[in-house]
């Protein structure tokens, strides 16, 4: 690239960063995409003059921050709930260095507590005259003077939160309620920053252990912006499970249509459209009587000998008839060449016809009476 578009390049990222609601300009959804691809974040546009987010943004910053949720079954098409949440106050995830932790395993002594308390009345009064990085150092030295105090990082936790800061408020909050697991301030200010993370879910639990523990005002504001976002999501997701398992079913149906179609394929295949078939094994019958009534096929099983008279009279007739039906599956046994074949149907005379449908027996016919023959095949062929 030569240096006159990359300066061009430069000027534009330069744009993006004071503005990045310019990515929402139809004419950059190209770029948008690519950006999200890469997994980017792209802040939601400002509510429309109705008060709702826009649909398909709201969508798209959704399915972003939760992956799970994007259908990537190129054979089903799931439509994503409508989720519309109130975004107003979502920022973007800070990416600071993490704040320096104090030491839970050193001892305290009472003049550091003594101390830590000076820093933390210093820095109270900072967050009254609006100084927030100035009570962060305060609320940071009183943690290093007394790590073992849950009040001090759910105090700094709280100051992150005014500072838009909220994976640093997190981090704080964390500490103090492994020091305290009853923290209300701990839950409550980590609910907050979950919010201003768009972790609706995890956000109103925290506030509504806050409110069992602690309730103020402050809670049950956030709450009524938090607990509707949760209740949409948990809405989607219900939708959506129950998509994904009608996807699934559809799938599974779709599977077993294919295997069936193959199996037919395969009976088909097996069996020869006007011709008679000979049978040498058990095995061999077994497989075309399968696809016969796979197929839903009349079969007819003839059994013969080369020393049978009447047999060597019927047989011509029997090949004749398989071509005026094609549909019908004839087979043909020697008797003494395929002895198990006549040992299982108990044969005692030749020539026999056995008429099956769907693997069972349905006629007969016993000797060379060609009129019964063509009779029997007529009425059960069709």
């Amino acid at each position: 690239m030569d240096a006159e578009k990359a300066a061009e390049l430069e000027q534009f990222i330069k744009q993006c960063k004071s503005n990045p609601l310019l990515l929402h300009d139809p004419s950059l959804g190209f770029f948008k995409s690519y950006l999200l691809s890469l997994g980017a974040r792209i802040p939601l546009q400002p509510k429309t003059e109705k008060g709702g987010d826009k649909m398909s943004d709201t969508r798209e910053h959704f399915d972003a921050k939760n992956p799970s949720t994007s259908t990537e079954d190129d054979d089903a098409e799931i439509v994503e709930s409508d989720i519309e949440l109130d975004a107003t106050d979502v920022v973007e995830p800070d990416d600071d260095p993490p704040q320096k932790m104090g030491n839970p395993s050193v001892e305290v002594t009472e003049e550091n507590q003594e101390a830590a308390q000076i820093e933390k009345s210093k820095a109270i009064y900072a967050i009254s005259e609006g100084k927030l990085d100035e009570a962060i150092g305060h609320l940071t030295e009183a943690i290093m003077l007394n790590p073992s105090s849950a009040i001090l990082y759910s105090t700094r936790a709280s100051v992150f939160v005014k500072m838009n800061k909220p994976n640093a408020a997190i981090r704080d909050a964390d500490a103090a309620l492994q020091i305290n697991p009853d923290s209300a301030k701990g839950y409550k200010v980590r609910g907050m920053a979950r919010a201003m993370l768009a972790q609706w879910e995890t956000a109103a639990s925290d506030l509504h252990v806050a409110s069992k523990l602690d309730y103020d005002e402050e809670i049950g504001l956030v709450l009524k912006k938090v607990e509707p976002n949760a209740h949409r999501l948990e809405e989607h997701r219900r939708k959506y499970e129950r998509l994904r398992k009608e996807r699934e079913l559809k799938k599974a149906e779709r599977e077993r249509q294919r295997q069936q179609a193959e199996q037919d394929r395969d009976a088909l295949s097996a069996l020869k459209d006007g011709e008679v078939i000979g049978i040498h094994s058990t095995s061999e019958l077994e497989t075309k009587l399968n696809a016969a009534s796979r197929t839903f096929r009349l079969a007819i099983l003839y059994f013969t000998a080369t020393w049978c008279g009447p047999c060597r009279v019927i047989s011509p007739l029997y090949t004749t008839l398989a071509g005026k039906y094609p549909k019908v599956v004839f087979l043909k046994v020697d008797i003494d060449e395929a002895r198990d074949v006549a040992a299982r149907w108990n044969i005692s005379s030749v020539p026999s016809f056995f008429f099956i449908k769907n693997g069972k027996e349905v006629d007969k016919v016993v000797g060379a009476d060609k009129s019964a023959l063509e009779k029997k095949i007529a009425q059960h062929a069709s």
